[in-house]
């Protein structure tokens, strides 16, 4: 059984959950492209530095979900959250020059779950759903949606677990 990125539930709204997520480290790779063919292309370089190719040849427990943020036209970021625990100052130098790290500060955020398969169309759709019911609850959201996936390629689409999310500005 694959370990999940630790949250705490903060409250259900109609449609959508807001979630608080501690500090975490993920490790990333950069694809210019098609949305659908940067998870394949950004996970060879992911599970090989998780698998030990990085300077100190350490190995990662692999963690769900693998994370896609769409940061500009055709350009994706691709992430593996590292497991509960690991600090960024753990973390070996990437022996590939694609692959960083990036530590991420504890943050909440707003989250709609989704099932089904996989394609672009429904991961803007469900984001641009998402975006309106923040606004609509009074949230401010603060950066890019992103979507997570939680299950292997080769499951059946109806089985899959997906979720659209994006950090909320603090209510200082």
């Amino acid at each position: 059984m694959t370990a999940e990125q630790p949250y705490t539930l903060v409250k259900h709204y109609d449609g959508f959950d807001v979630r608080h997520y501690p500090d975490y480290v993920l490790v990333q790779v950069d694809v210019v492209g098609d949305f659908m063919r940067a998870g394949n292309v950004a996970f060879g370089p992911l599970v090989s530095y998780i698998s030990g190719n990085n300077t100190a040849n350490k190995k990662f427990a692999m963690t769900a979900p693998v994370i896609q943020e769409t940061t500009a036209q055709e350009t994706h970021t691709v992430s593996f959250v590292l497991p509960e625990g690991v600090d960024i100052s753990e973390v070996p130098v990437p022996a590939n020059a694609r692959v960083r790290t990036a530590h991420v500060h504890a943050h909440d955020a707003a989250v709609m779950k989704f099932g089904g398969g996989w394609n672009a169309t429904r991961f803007q759709n469900n984001g641009e759903l998402l975006l309106e019911r923040v606004k609509e609850a009074g949230l401010i959201p603060e950066g890019n949606v992103y979507f997570a996936r939680f299950d292997p390629p080769w499951k059946p689409g109806f089985l899959k677990r997906n979720e659209v999310l994006v950090a909320l500005a603090s209510r200082g």
